[in-house]
């Protein structure tokens, strides 16, 4: 957002008048750390549209997300995705025929497995005859499998779709430099001694050096954490807060996983190693210790570190989604209802990481809710400081009347409604995976504290974002077919 906010940054009579502008309440890890003791029901109008098929989510599962570099280092890909199928397939016991299609996100493909979502399920013992294909949208791949498996069902292509992702950052395609390339794929069509030679007499040392994995956006040669150095500066937001939201989730996911709510994760045996439980990256420090760490990105003053970044992450995840009259014919309790989507984009120098500011009024538009109405919310972390970005921005009237063209600004999502048992920060970011572990998180949530509406978001590379509602009641008080209010669920 910094070039867009620069300029008006400029015209501004001071520096402490912005930062007044998108003033935040401080954090305090303790105060967010208390959930509600009483389980409340809620019953609200339901989001269920006339002529339109209702489409619910049965139940998902991941790969614990381990650091890259750790126990799953030696894999590929597809051994993480066919884990992931595999325990669906032991949570729902879906028969393996009647899945009609298999949707995996990934975004760094491996070159042997490119189609890794078809690899994956022929591993995981699913027909022959079942179709899949693999997408990627950077880090709403999975969402992006999602959405396109809500599709396919609703306009009645499908009655049951898997949709996951996977990523494995411990081991990514490194090729040769463009010259290297280049020679050999020459040297592989010289048909004489004299070509051949010819050629060789060409090569310089630099062709050896390796071509990495780009970090950096395309369009613009920027890192997304130096874009997110750049917009917690303009929006005023201190190393200190950016420390705090980043102990905040560590803190949260550790309670969660000690209190045993992060129910998606399934156990993995790891091929000649031991099996792996649970999440691996969940460190809750102190904000003495966090401080002693240097800037990431822009140095020396950059406010972006390692402590409030997340981390390079390897895992797998995998959802069911099904026709809500297939899903009762099969026997199933499904846990949410997938109602509306959103995909925005913004521009990827400016506002690279500010799209869930700009969709989540959209979508509640569409769905006819306001933020008052949302129990769950589930945000992609990439960075503190884009977290509290949007967050200053989604309660600012004057962003939204100067960036957004919208009369009033839509509202920020209050902390006790909001990643609540951690995230990407701390639980870990597979880029093709998280979108899965976001509706999850979602859905679950709203299930055991007897919520209705849940939101998702996940800002992504290229200026990207894609947002899911939901719905729902606690089945403790309806069953399923008495119940029409359960989990509905936007994204």
């Amino acid at each position: 957002m910094t070039s867009l906010l620069t300029y008006t940054f400029k015209n501004l009579p001071s520096t402490s008048q912005w930062a007044l502008r998108f003033s935040m309440r401080p954090l305090s890890c303790s105060s967010q750390l208390r959930v509600a003791a009483a389980v409340q029901t809620k019953s609200k109008q339901t989001l269920a549209k006339p002529n339109i098929r209702n489409i619910v989510v049965v139940d998902g599962v991941r790969t614990p997300f381990l650091l890259s570099g750790t126990s799953y280092k030696d894999l590929m890909p597809h051994d993480l995705a066919r884990a992931a199928l595999s325990g669906l397939l032991h949570r729902t016991s879906v028969p393996k025929d009647v899945v009609d299609y298999i949707i995996l996100g990934t975004v760094i493909q491996e070159v042997k497995t490119s189609n890794v979502a078809r690899e994956a399920a022929l591993g995981a013992g699913f027909s022959d005859k079942t179709p899949a294909h693999t997408v990627t949208m950077a880090c709403i791949s999975s969402n992006q499998a999602m959405t396109t498996a809500v599709s396919l069902i609703a306009s009645g292509q499908c009655d049951v779709v898997v949709a996951g992702g996977v990523e494995l950052m411990s081991d990514v395609p490194i090729r040769h430099s463009r010259k290297m390339r280049k020679m050999m794929l020459d040297l592989s069509k010289a048909k004489t001694l004299g070509q051949r030679l010819s050629l060789i007499s060409k090569f310089r040392l630099n062709f050896l050096s390796p071509e990495l994995p780009a970090v950096a956006e395309f369009s613009t040669n920027e890192t997304m954490g130096h874009s997110a150095d750049r917009l917690a500066a303009a929006f005023a937001i201190s190393r200190l807060e950016q420390d705090e939201y980043a102990l905040r989730s560590h803190s949260l996911a550790r309670k969660a996983q000690d209190e045993g709510l992060l129910s998606d994760v399934v156990p993995f045996k790891v091929p000649g190693k031991d099996t792996v439980t649970q999440d691996n990256g969940i460190r809750p420090s102190s904000l003495e210790q966090m401080a002693k760490l240097k800037p990431a990105f822009i140095k020396p003053y950059g406010t972006v570190t390692a402590a409030n970044s997340s981390f390079l992450t390897d895992g797998a995840s995998a959802v069911l989604i099904l026709a809500e009259e297939k899903a009762l014919a099969m026997g199933y309790k499904p846990k949410a209802y997938l109602r509306d989507f959103m995909y925005v984009s913004q521009d990827p120098k400016d506002q690279l990481l500010l799209g869930p500011t700009y969709a989540t009024p959209k979508v509640l538009e569409k769905a006819g809710l306001t933020m008052n109405d949302i129990d769950a919310f589930e945000f992609h972390e990439a960075f503190s400081g884009q977290i509290l970005a949007n967050l200053k921005a989604m309660d600012s009237d004057w962003f939204a009347q100067n960036y957004m063209g919208r009369k009033a600004k839509v509202g920020s999502p209050p902390l006790e409604k909001f990643n609540i048992w951690g995230g990407s920060l701390s639980l870990g970011h597979p880029f093709g995976a998280t979108g899965c572990r976001l509706v999850m998180a979602a859905a679950n949530r709203l299930q055991k504290e007897g919520g209705q509406y849940g939101l998702v978001a996940a800002c992504a590379a290229g200026g990207q974002v894609c947002h899911r509602s939901f719905i729902g009641a606690s089945r403790k008080s309806f069953s399923w077919k008495q119940n029409k209010f359960i989990q509905e669920c936007l994204i």
